[in-house]
């Protein structure tokens, strides 16, 4: 049996951490700007449609998974099942990386919602970054097109039950 992952609700506390880990080369490369991710971040807390949580592993934080209600964005995904829900992701320690995390945390998670409800789970990746799509895929998700985005063209890639 692999890792066992515990999805905390992220707190004004952790913000200090989301912080550093926006910074860290291996986020900023396809997040952006630390600075300005860091608004978006921290102005999500009290946004009711995004839940956001940080990652752990045998009690170590070590990524930020948020999870948003499709429909309370103009996402240009297209037409989803009333309930779909959106994610993103970043593993934010440079020791976790390439080490199957990725893909195992987003079935653990995803697994969940969908067992709770959750008619669909979507994502949409940056095509180019191939270490993201292929641990969406190995956690189950299909590509289904590419989509326009406000950050550029990304793959839109579904999860359903």
């Amino acid at each position: 049996m692999g890792p066992v992952y515990r999805f905390r609700p992220l707190t004004r506390d952790d913000l200090p951490l989301i912080r550093r880990w926006l910074a860290l080369p291996h986020v900023r490369e396809w997040w952006g700007d630390p600075s300005e991710q860091y608004k978006l971040v921290s102005g999500d807390l009290d946004v009711s449609a995004m839940d956001q949580f940080i990652v752990q592993t045998a009690g170590d934080d070590f990524g930020y998974l948020q999870c948003y209600d499709l429909t309370a964005w103009n996402s240009g995904f297209g037409t989803h099942p009333k309930g779909t829900r959106g994610i993103d992701l970043f593993i934010g320690e440079p020791g976790m990386i390439a080490r199957g995390h990725g893909s195992a945390l987003i079935r653990a998670f995803v697994d969940e919602r969908l067992r709770n409800g959750a008619p669909r789970i979507v994502t949409d990746p940056d095509p180019s970054n191939t270490r993201a799509v292929r641990a969406y895929a190995k956690a189950g998700f299909e590509e289904a097109g590419m989509v326009d985005t406000p950050d550029g063209p990304a793959l839109l890639m579904v999860r359903n039950p």
